[in-house]
Protein backbone atom coordinates (compact mmCIF):
# COMPACT_ATOMS: atom_id res chain seq x y z
CA UNK A 1 0.00 0.00 0.00
CA UNK A 2 1.51 3.19 -1.06
CA UNK A 3 -0.53 5.19 0.80
CA UNK A 4 1.40 6.36 4.07
CA UNK A 5 -1.83 7.42 6.24
CA UNK A 6 -5.71 7.30 6.40
CA UNK A 7 -7.63 10.23 7.74
CA UNK A 8 -11.49 9.01 8.24
CA UNK A 9 -14.57 10.91 9.17
CA UNK A 10 -16.29 9.78 12.05
CA UNK A 11 -20.20 9.86 11.87
CA UNK A 12 -21.15 7.60 8.95
CA UNK A 13 -17.66 6.33 8.28
CA UNK A 14 -16.82 5.19 11.50
CA UNK A 15 -19.59 5.21 13.61
CA UNK A 16 -23.64 4.90 12.51
CA UNK A 17 -25.04 7.78 13.65
CA UNK A 18 -26.19 9.84 10.42
CA UNK A 19 -29.69 8.22 11.32
CA UNK A 20 -29.53 8.94 14.66
CA UNK A 21 -28.61 12.57 14.21
CA UNK A 22 -30.46 13.38 10.92
CA UNK A 23 -34.10 12.01 12.17
CA UNK A 24 -33.72 13.88 15.39
CA UNK A 25 -33.07 17.21 13.90
CA UNK A 26 -35.77 17.14 11.11
CA UNK A 27 -37.79 16.20 13.92
CA UNK A 28 -37.71 18.94 16.00
CA UNK A 29 -37.50 21.40 13.10
CA UNK A 30 -41.05 20.27 12.04
CA UNK A 31 -42.20 22.01 15.34
CA UNK A 32 -41.34 24.98 13.61
CA UNK A 33 -43.16 23.77 10.32
CA UNK A 34 -39.55 22.83 8.13
CA UNK A 35 -40.19 19.57 6.30
CA UNK A 36 -37.58 17.36 4.84
CA UNK A 37 -37.08 13.13 4.11
CA UNK A 38 -34.44 11.82 5.61
CA UNK A 39 -32.78 11.19 2.52
CA UNK A 40 -32.77 14.87 1.44
CA UNK A 41 -31.20 15.52 4.81
CA UNK A 42 -28.52 12.96 4.59
CA UNK A 43 -27.73 14.80 0.79
CA UNK A 44 -27.89 18.33 2.61
CA UNK A 45 -27.00 18.08 6.31
CA UNK A 46 -24.50 15.17 6.53
CA UNK A 47 -20.53 16.72 6.69
CA UNK A 48 -21.42 20.20 7.70
CA UNK A 49 -21.90 21.90 10.69
CA UNK A 50 -24.73 22.50 12.61
CA UNK A 51 -24.88 26.00 12.29
CA UNK A 52 -25.16 25.90 8.70
CA UNK A 53 -27.59 23.38 9.17
CA UNK A 54 -29.61 25.20 11.31
CA UNK A 55 -29.50 28.67 8.62
CA UNK A 56 -30.55 25.75 5.65
CA UNK A 57 -33.71 25.43 8.35
CA UNK A 58 -34.28 29.14 8.79
CA UNK A 59 -34.25 30.09 5.45
CA UNK A 60 -36.73 27.46 4.53
CA UNK A 61 -39.19 28.07 7.65
CA UNK A 62 -38.53 32.24 7.34
CA UNK A 63 -38.01 32.62 11.00
CA UNK A 64 -35.07 32.07 13.60
CA UNK A 65 -35.32 29.21 15.51
CA UNK A 66 -35.34 29.48 19.17
CA UNK A 67 -31.83 30.19 21.06
CA UNK A 68 -31.84 27.26 22.89
CA UNK A 69 -32.62 24.72 19.64
CA UNK A 70 -28.87 24.03 19.17
CA UNK A 71 -28.45 23.33 23.00
CA UNK A 72 -31.63 20.78 22.96
CA UNK A 73 -30.25 19.34 19.67
CA UNK A 74 -27.17 18.34 21.30
CA UNK A 75 -29.29 17.14 24.76
CA UNK A 76 -31.70 14.41 22.58
CA UNK A 77 -28.54 13.57 19.57
CA UNK A 78 -26.39 12.94 22.95
CA UNK A 79 -28.41 10.98 24.73
CA UNK A 80 -29.81 8.96 21.34
CA UNK A 81 -26.03 8.34 20.55
CA UNK A 82 -25.46 6.81 23.85
CA UNK A 83 -27.84 4.42 23.23
CA UNK A 84 -28.05 3.72 19.72
CA UNK A 85 -24.50 4.51 18.03
CA UNK A 86 -22.57 1.46 16.91
CA UNK A 87 -19.41 1.21 14.49
CA UNK A 88 -20.19 1.17 10.88
CA UNK A 89 -20.04 -2.24 9.30
CA UNK A 90 -16.70 -4.30 8.57
CA UNK A 91 -14.65 -0.82 9.83
CA UNK A 92 -13.32 -2.46 12.66
CA UNK A 93 -11.96 -5.11 10.68
CA UNK A 94 -10.73 -2.41 8.48
CA UNK A 95 -8.99 -0.85 10.92
CA UNK A 96 -7.26 -4.11 12.24
CA UNK A 97 -5.80 -4.92 8.64
CA UNK A 98 -4.32 -1.21 8.79
CA UNK A 99 -0.38 -1.39 9.01
CA UNK A 100 -0.02 2.96 8.76
CA UNK A 101 -1.00 5.25 11.03
CA UNK A 102 -4.38 6.80 10.83
CA UNK A 103 -6.78 9.49 12.33
CA UNK A 104 -9.98 11.21 12.58
CA UNK A 105 -11.02 14.61 11.35
CA UNK A 106 -14.34 15.90 11.56
CA UNK A 107 -16.34 18.77 11.77
CA UNK A 108 -18.16 17.84 15.23
CA UNK A 109 -17.13 18.83 18.69
CA UNK A 110 -14.14 16.70 20.04
CA UNK A 111 -16.77 15.71 23.06
CA UNK A 112 -19.03 14.91 20.55
CA UNK A 113 -16.35 12.68 18.52
CA UNK A 114 -14.99 11.23 21.55
CA UNK A 115 -18.56 10.13 22.60
CA UNK A 116 -19.21 8.52 19.52
CA UNK A 117 -16.02 6.70 19.34
CA UNK A 118 -16.72 5.33 22.65
CA UNK A 119 -20.18 4.15 22.60
CA UNK A 120 -18.97 2.30 19.16
CA UNK A 121 -16.26 1.15 21.27
CA UNK A 122 -13.79 2.75 18.98
CA UNK A 123 -11.87 5.34 21.06
CA UNK A 124 -9.27 3.62 22.42
CA UNK A 125 -8.17 3.03 18.45
CA UNK A 126 -7.94 6.69 17.91
CA UNK A 127 -6.45 8.24 21.19
CA UNK A 128 -4.45 11.16 20.49
CA UNK A 129 -5.03 11.32 16.80
CA UNK A 130 -8.39 13.14 16.87
CA UNK A 131 -9.03 16.57 15.32
CA UNK A 132 -12.26 18.38 15.19
CA UNK A 133 -13.33 21.56 12.93
CA UNK A 134 -13.97 23.40 16.38
CA UNK A 135 -9.89 23.26 17.26
CA UNK A 136 -9.55 25.39 14.07
CA UNK A 137 -12.81 27.35 13.20
CA UNK A 138 -13.40 25.96 9.89
CA UNK A 139 -15.94 23.23 8.69
CA UNK A 140 -16.07 20.87 5.59
CA UNK A 141 -16.04 22.01 2.71
CA UNK A 142 -13.13 24.10 3.78
CA UNK A 143 -9.97 21.39 3.38
CA UNK A 144 -8.44 22.87 6.69
CA UNK A 145 -9.76 20.11 8.88
CA UNK A 146 -8.20 17.41 6.40
CA UNK A 147 -4.85 19.69 5.61
CA UNK A 148 -4.41 20.10 9.97
CA UNK A 149 -5.28 16.35 10.49
CA UNK A 150 -2.19 15.48 7.69
CA UNK A 151 -0.10 18.22 9.41
CA UNK A 152 -0.37 16.83 12.67
CA UNK A 153 0.22 12.83 11.57
CA UNK A 154 3.43 14.33 9.92
CA UNK A 155 2.14 13.53 6.37
CA UNK A 156 2.07 15.40 3.16
CA UNK A 157 -0.87 15.29 1.62
CA UNK A 158 -0.35 13.02 -1.33
CA UNK A 159 0.95 10.38 1.13
CA UNK A 160 -2.79 10.62 2.69
CA UNK A 161 -6.26 9.21 1.80
CA UNK A 162 -9.12 10.59 2.96
CA UNK A 163 -12.40 8.46 3.92
CA UNK A 164 -15.70 9.91 3.84
CA UNK A 165 -19.23 9.83 3.76
CA UNK A 166 -21.01 13.03 3.26
CA UNK A 167 -20.72 15.63 -0.05
CA UNK A 168 -19.27 18.06 1.99
CA UNK A 169 -16.67 16.32 3.22
CA UNK A 170 -15.90 14.53 -0.39
CA UNK A 171 -15.58 18.18 -1.51
CA UNK A 172 -13.54 18.94 1.50
CA UNK A 173 -11.05 16.49 0.71
CA UNK A 174 -10.79 17.01 -3.26
CA UNK A 175 -10.15 20.31 -2.59
CA UNK A 176 -7.33 20.47 -0.43
CA UNK A 177 -5.68 17.84 -2.79
CA UNK A 178 -6.39 14.82 -1.47
CA UNK A 179 -7.14 11.14 -2.76
CA UNK A 180 -10.81 10.46 -1.85
CA UNK A 181 -13.06 7.41 -1.04
CA UNK A 182 -16.44 7.81 -0.83
CA UNK A 183 -18.52 5.37 1.47
CA UNK A 184 -21.77 5.38 -0.68
CA UNK A 185 -25.01 4.13 -0.59
CA UNK A 186 -27.99 4.15 -3.16
CA UNK A 187 -28.64 7.46 -2.40
CA UNK A 188 -25.11 9.52 -2.55
CA UNK A 189 -23.20 7.10 -4.97
CA UNK A 190 -23.58 9.73 -7.92
CA UNK A 191 -23.01 12.77 -5.79
CA UNK A 192 -20.17 11.48 -4.46
CA UNK A 193 -18.64 10.13 -7.42
CA UNK A 194 -19.42 14.08 -9.21
CA UNK A 195 -17.54 15.65 -6.46
CA UNK A 196 -14.49 13.50 -7.13
CA UNK A 197 -14.89 10.95 -4.84
CA UNK A 198 -13.63 7.00 -5.62
CA UNK A 199 -16.55 5.71 -4.52
CA UNK A 200 -16.90 2.09 -2.28
CA UNK A 201 -19.81 0.16 -1.29
CA UNK A 202 -18.88 -1.56 1.88
CA UNK A 203 -15.02 -1.36 3.95
CA UNK A 204 -14.71 -5.04 2.41
CA UNK A 205 -14.59 -3.92 -0.76
CA UNK A 206 -12.27 -0.80 0.68
CA UNK A 207 -9.69 -3.49 1.89
CA UNK A 208 -9.59 -5.47 -1.45
CA UNK A 209 -9.17 -1.55 -3.16
CA UNK A 210 -6.52 -0.49 -1.23
CA UNK A 211 -5.23 -4.30 -1.14
CA UNK A 212 -4.75 -4.65 3.04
Amino acid sequence: MSVKCVIFDCDGVLVDTEKIGNQILINMAAEYGFKMELEEAYRIFNGRNLKSCFLHIENAIGQKLPADFEDQYRINSFEAFKNEAKPVEGVEEFISKLKIPYCVASSGPVEKIRLNLGVAGLLDKFENKIFSSYTIQKWKPDPDIFLFAASEMGFEVSECIVIEDSIAGVMAGVKGGFKVYGYANEHNANDLKQEGANVFSSFEELSVILKL
